[in-house]
């Protein structure tokens, strides 16, 4: 009988425990066009939360999307592509760029429709 091996990096690939895509930001943060510093009251604005591999809008035409991946395009921007199911459409994704502008903005350029502004809320 022959010894098998099994390569190092296809052993540790088998047993390595796989790890979720999560967002690179976390929290609620309010569709506001303002550049002041701190986060802002959110009771009256359409709110976006970033939680784990979730992402929710109060007032998008989607509730709920799953992220399907993210990569880095630099320091502060990341390309990402979300996953989402609604009664009439299964599986359908969406892509845009979601860049931190600082501690309490960041912007998500959604192709078509331009930027989302957006403020952390408090």
């Amino acid at each position: 009988m022959r010894n098998i091996l099994i390569p190092a990096t296809l052993l540790l690939a088998l047993t390595a425990p796989a790890f979720a895509v999560e967002y690179p930001v976390s929290g609620k943060w309010g569709q506001a066009a303002t550049s002041d510093k701190g986060p802002v009251d959110c009771s009256k604005l359409r709110v976006i939360a970033f939680n784990g591999e979730t992402r929710t809008d109060s007032k998008g035409g989607v509730p709920a999307y799953r992220l399907k991946s993210v990569s880095a395009e630099g320091t502060a921007s990341f390309r990402v592509v979300d996953e989402f199911t609604t009664g009439q459409i299964s599986n359908a994704r969406v892509n845009y760029t979601l860049s931190k502008i600082d501690a309490d903005h960041l912007e998500l350029n959604m192709n078509p429709g331009g930027p989302l502004k957006l403020q952390r809320c408090k």
